[in-house]
């Protein structure tokens, strides 16, 4: 069952200030919590097979192609700024 004090536990390792109310708040929802996963236990799961994915997935992945660089004009018409053939960015330091 979790309490009040499991809740101040988890919030002092989250470093997390909760009032009282929530604290109570918090403990009440997570039992309801816990209390569902018993309910999920008790389902009868024998001969049902293990799943990693709810739907069928196949395989998406294709040869690898080799394709001509876009170039630096074309790059470069795309930039938001740019200065002498260079993207030109914000400066960041001093």
């Amino acid at each position: 069952m979790i309490g009040i004090r499991e809740v101040e536990h988890v919030a002092k390792l989250a470093r997390l200030s909760l009032s009282d109310q929530e604290k109570k708040l918090y403990a009440e929802q997570l039992a309801k919590i816990i209390d569902y996963f018993d309910q999920l236990k008790a389902v009868d799961t024998e001969g049902v097979e293990p799943l990693c994915h709810a739907l069928s997935v196949l395989n998406v992945m294709r040869e690898d192609q080799v394709v001509p660089p876009p170039g630096r004009e074309l790059m470069l018409r795309t930039a938001p700024a740019q200065e002498n053939g260079y993207f030109r960015v914000p400066r960041i330091g001093e």
